[in-house]
C-alpha cells in the first residue's frame, strides 16, 4: 500500500502520512456520493445553506489546532492565524446569495404557458486543492457546490494532507451527511483512472499548469466539465500619479506574504521612471524588516518555503536573472536563517529584462523583479508578455484611466490601487495558462449547476 506524506518544510521530516486509498474503494467512495446526492438536493435550500455555515463555524472552532498545522505542513508563520477571515468571508457571502444565484430564469407563467429555465446541480463534484492557501481555495468550490445540490469529494496535495480530512470532520459534525462531503488520499493513477472513467459530474482543480493539463488529458472524451486555475506572473504597474507608500506597502507584500507562494501574489513590478528610484529604495527597505525563521516561532514574519524543492527553482530563477545582467538589492547577511533549503531570503531584483526567465515563468516565491518604463503602452505590452493572465494590479489616482488600461490586458481581474486579494462577489476567473472557468460569486454558482428548461403547455386546445 502507497503511503501519501507530507514532508515538514519546518525541519524537513515526516510531520503526516495517509495510506493512498485503492482504486476499488476509491470507487466506492465517489458511488456513497451519487447515492446520496438526489437526497441531498431534495433538501430546502436554506436547510443545505444552514449546514454548509456550521460547518465552517466548527472548523473556526479547531482555530487552535489548525493554526499550528499549517505552520508544520506549509510554512506560513503562527502570527498570521491560518485563513478563517477568507474562508469566514467566502464562505458567508456565497450563502447571502446563494438563493438569487440560484432563482429560476421565469420567462412566461400564463394560462397557457409556464416557460422557465432552472438551475441543477452538476451531481458529484471533485474538488483538487492546492497546498499554499489550503482551506480558502477549497472553499471557493466546498461551499457553493453544496449549497447548490452537489456532493463533493475532497483531494488535497500531499503537502497539506491533513487539511481536507479537517474540513470533512468540520462538516459532518455539524451535520452534513458524511456520504455528501468525502475526504479521499489519492495517487495521482488512481486519481487518473477516476477522471477517465467519468466518476465525476465536475471537477475543479487549483495547482501548476502541467497539473491542469493532466487533468485535461485524464478527462479527454468524458465531456466531464473543468474549472482550472492554474499558473501565474501576476504584474503592477506604478504609474507617475500613484501614492508611492502606498503601492510600496501593498506590492511589496503581495511580492512576499505567504513566501510569495499566493495564487494572486505580485511577481514582476513596473514603475514609471519619474517614481522608479523612490518605489526601488523604499521597496528593498520594507523587504528586508522581515524576520525570517520557525514559522511556529511568534515572532517570526517569513517562514519557510512549502518544500525545499520550490525554494530551489527560485533560487535558480535569481542565479539565472543575475549571470544576465540582473542586481539584487536585499543584503543577504540580513537573513542568515537561510539555510539553502526550504529556508528562503526574500529578495528585489532590478535591471531585469523579459529575456530572463525570472520575469516571464512562475517564480512562486519571496522575490520580485522591478522595472522602469516611460509610458501606459510600454508597460500594458510587458504586462501582456507572458504566458499567464490571473490579476493585475495598477497604481494611480485615476480610474478611468485604470479601466482604459484593464480593457487592454490579458487578465482575469483587474485591481487598482489595491493587490493580491480575492473579492468573493466578483468571479475569480484567468487566462491563457492560467486555465479556465470561473469560481465564487454568481458565474461561481452558474459554474456548479447546469440550466434545465421547461416548457410547460398548459392547454391542449
Amino acid at each position: 500500500m502507497s503511503m501519501i506524506k507530507c514532508i515538514s518544510p519546518v525541519n524537513g521530516e515526516v510531520y503526516a502520512e495517509r495510506p493512498a486509498l485503492p482504486l476499488e474503494l476509491a470507487k466506492q467512495a465517489v458511488a456513497h456520493a451519487r447515492q446520496a446526492q438526489k437526497a441531498w438536493a431534495r433538501r430546502p435550500l436554506d436547510e443545505r445553506v444552514n449546514l454548509v455555515l456550521a460547518g465552517v463555524a466548527r472548523l473556526n472552532e479547531m482555530v487552535d489546532e489548525v493554526v499550528p498545522e499549517l505552520a508544520w505542513q506549509m510554512g506560513r508563520p503562527v502570527r498570521y492565524g491560518g485563513e478563517f477571515k477568507g474562508f469566514n468571508e467566502r464562505s458567508n457571502y456565497v450563502a447571502s446569495i446563494a438563493a438569487d444565484a440560484l432563482q429560476p430564469i421565469l420567462v412566461e407563467d400564463s394560462d397557457r404557458f409556464g416557460r422557465r429555465i432552472e438551475r441543477e446541480p452538476h451531481g458529484v463534484v471533485f474538488v483538487i486543492a492546492p497546498w499554499n492557501y489550503p482551506y480558502m481555495t477549497a472553499i471557493n468550490t466546498v461551499a457553493p457546490a453544496l449549497m447548490a445540490g452537489n456532493t463533493v469529494i475532497i483531494k488535497h496535495a500531499s503537502q497539506t494532507i491533513l487539511v481536507g480530512e479537517r474540513m470533512v470532520r468540520a462538516f459532518v459534525e455539524a451535520g452534513v451527511p458524511a456520504d455528501v462531503f468525502q475526504n479521499v488520499f489519492l495517487d495521482h493513477e488512481t486519481t487518473a483512472a477516476l477522471i477517465a472513467a467519468k466518476s465525476f459530474d465536475f471537477i475543479n482543480f487549483t495547482g501548476s499548469v502541467e497539473g491542469g493539463r493532466s487533468i485535461e488529458r485524464a478527462a479527454a472524451g468524458t465531456f466531464t466539465g473543468l474549472g482550472l486555475e492554474l499558473g501565474g506572473k501576476d504584474p503592477g504597474y506604478v504609474m507617475e500619479d500613484a501614492d508611492l507608500d502606498a503601492a510600496v506597502d501593498t506590492l511589496m507584500d503581495g511580492a512576499t506574504f505567504n513566501s510569495g507562494q499566493c495564487c494572486c501574489g505580485i511577481e514582476r513590478i513596473y514603475v514609471h521612471e519619474s517614481l522608479y528610484d523612490a518605489f526601488v529604495e523604499k521597496s528593498v527597505a520594507w523587504v528586508s524588516n522581515y524576520k525570517l525563521g520557525n514559522p511556529l516561532d511568534p515572532e517570526t514574519t517569513l517562514g519557510p518555503m512549502a518544500h525545499k524543492r520550490f525554494a530551489a527553482t527560485v533560487r535558480e530563477q535569481i542565479a539565472d536573472a543575475i549571470s544576465k545582467g540582473a542586481k539584487a538589492l536585499v543584503d543577504p547577511k540580513l537573513f542568515p536563517q537561510d539555510d539553502g533549503g526550504a529556508y528562503l531570503a526574500p529578495q528585489v531584483l532590478v535591471d531585469v529584462d523579459h529575456s530572463m526567465a525570472f520575469m516571464r515563468e512562475e517564480t512562486f516565491g519571496p522575490a520580485v523583479g522591478i522595472m522602469k518604463v516611460k509610458s501606459d503602452s510600454q508597460a500594458i505590452e510587458l504586462m501582456n508578455d507572458c504566458q499567464y493572465g490571473l490579476t493585475v494590479s495598477l497604481w494611480t489616482k485615476d480610474a478611468d484611466r485604470a479601466s482604459r488600461i484593464g480593457r487592454d490586458l490579458e487578465t482575469g481581474t483587474v485591481f487598482m490601487n489595491r493587490a493580491d486579494y480575492l473579492d468573493p462577489a466578483l468571479c475569480w476567473t484567468g487566462v491563457k495558462e492560467t486555465g479556465r472557468g470561473g469560481s465564487l460569486s454568481v458565474i461561481g454558482f452558474q459554474n456548479l449547476t447546469r440550466p434545465k428548461s421547461y416548457h410547460l403547455k398548459k392547454v391542449t386546445a
